[in-house]
């Protein structure tokens, strides 16, 4: 009687956590999971080079994007500042991005949004004082969106709600030189 209860218990037990697993796999994959962002011009949490800001030549670093689900249709991209003066700048609007594994130096890699400086492009960091982060956000999707050139990072967002399969962030550091 005792192994009866015992393999009973044992095929519960499995039975609990496979339906855990299917049960909140995906609010993981919501939250994070093996995507990665990184870039060859600086790490995590690090200077960006003057290059990629007003100081420099304004352009895009190269991207490198890793652990893409095989779901993904499309990639979006935001990148932007929480820590500028009259609340949170957005410097890159970019979506419906084919599936790849770098995003080229000073390219257009998909359709571009409206950033905070009402332009269709890549705004690099210029802060106004002090040290400031700026977040490359990447989001795997399981649909080509239906947005127009231009659109907010704010129509983006609610527009991809309920079709990330995963995402990655970067941050990357800058104050101006004087």
């Amino acid at each position: 009687m005792a192994a009866t209860e015992n393999k009973m218990s044992k095929k519960s037990l499995l039975f609990i956590l496979v339906f855990a697993l299917i049960a909140f796999v995906p609010v993981f994959a919501q939250e994070g999971g093996l995507m990665k962002i990184s870039s060859p011009e600086f790490g995590n949490n690090s200077s960006i080079p003057s290059k990629f800001t007003c100081e420099g030549q304004d352009i895009n670093p190269t991207l490198s994007i890793e652990g893409v689900p095989a779901q993904t249709k499309t990639l979006a991209l935001i990148m932007d500042d929480p820590d500028a003066p009259m609340g949170t700048w957005v410097h890159w609007v970019v979506f419906n991005i084919p599936i790849d594994d770098r995003i080229e130096e000073d390219s257009v890699p998909g359709t571009p949004g409206m950033n905070t400086a009402k332009k269709l492009e890549y705004h690099g960091p210029c802060p106004p004082s002090g040290t400031h982060r700026y977040f490359f956000k990447i989001y795997a999707l399981d649909c080509e969106l239906d947005l127009q050139e231009g659109a907010s990072k704010g129509a983006l967002e609610k527009v991809m709600q309920g079709h990330i399969l995963d995402k990655a962030e970067l941050i990357g550091l800058y104050k101006r030189g004087r």
